[in-house]
């Protein structure tokens, strides 16, 4: 398999604070990744600093062989809250109105590679109604929404924020589903959730992030052959301080 990302020595400070330290990565092309890690730990920026959204301090990021910020943000597709997702567009779409077709019609005019046909198939099947105000939309339409639009673009690598959060159960079961559906062999995802043990069934691979770093990766299927651990065990029991081998 190809590789879509390379990550070497990647350090980032913030306000004088070191959020994530020699940071060291290679993911393989067309596998889902679990990107798990404790409140803080430094997955949101981690995933920004892949998609270029943040500058890092030090170090070298490659996707899809391209290592530029301008290069990379052509392969890398990310979610955002809608409300972040306004102050990174500018509020070019806000400024022309609020539904969600505004939303639609601006990912068309800046992203070439965004499918209609795509998120258009997504939204019938998560029941989004492209005439909706967006101030009327619940946590898990906003979601669902994000969800969509992300994956509609035509990219190797996504990356999916807690796509979960503040969602209820059948919402948090659609956008699996969706996860599922509309993923293509040659693109890889990485999506990191607190909901472990409802994401575990698709995920080839495991990344913990821990005390600033990379602490493991690993895949699924060893976890459960050689700990004898699902993924949420096996990542609890990391952070509780490691596991011996068998």
């Amino acid at each position: 398999m190809s590789k879509v990302l390379e990550i070497n020595n990647l350090r980032y400070k913030k306000n004088n604070k070191l959020i994530l330290n020699n940071i060291n990565l290679d993911l393989e092309t067309g596998k889902i990744i679990g990107l798990l890690g404790a409140n803080g730990a430094g997955k949101t920026t981690l995933m920004r600093l892949i998609a270029g959204v943040n500058s890092r301090t030090s170090g070298k990021i490659t996707v899809s062989g391209v290592d530029s910020k301008a290069a990379i943000k052509s392969c890398v597709s990310m979610t955002y809250s809608l409300k972040s997702f306004k102050s990174l567009a500018g509020g070019g779409w806000s400024k022309r109105s609020d539904r969600v077709k505004d939303v639609i019609k601006f990912y068309l005019e800046v992203y070439p590679d965004f499918s209609l046909e795509k998120y258009q198939q997504m939204a019938k099947f998560l029941t989004i109604d492209n005439n909706q105000k967006i101030e009327a939309l619940s946590t898990g339409g906003q979601e669902k929404l994000m969800i969509a639009l992300t994956l509609a673009r035509q990219v190797s690598l996504y990356l999916l924020d807690e796509p979960l959060n503040g969602v209820d159960i059948m919402t948090r079961k659609k956008i699996i589903k969706s996860i599922i559906q509309w993923k293509s062999d040659d693109s890889t995802i990485i999506i990191s959730s607190h909901y472990v043990t409802e994401i575990a069934s698709l995920l080839d691979d495991v990344v913990i992030i821990k005390d600033q770093t990379v602490n493991q990766v690993i895949s699924v299927e060893e976890i459960q052959t050689k700990y004898r651990l699902g993924v949420e065990d096996y990542y609890e029991k990391i952070y509780e301080g490691g596991l011996k081998d068998e």
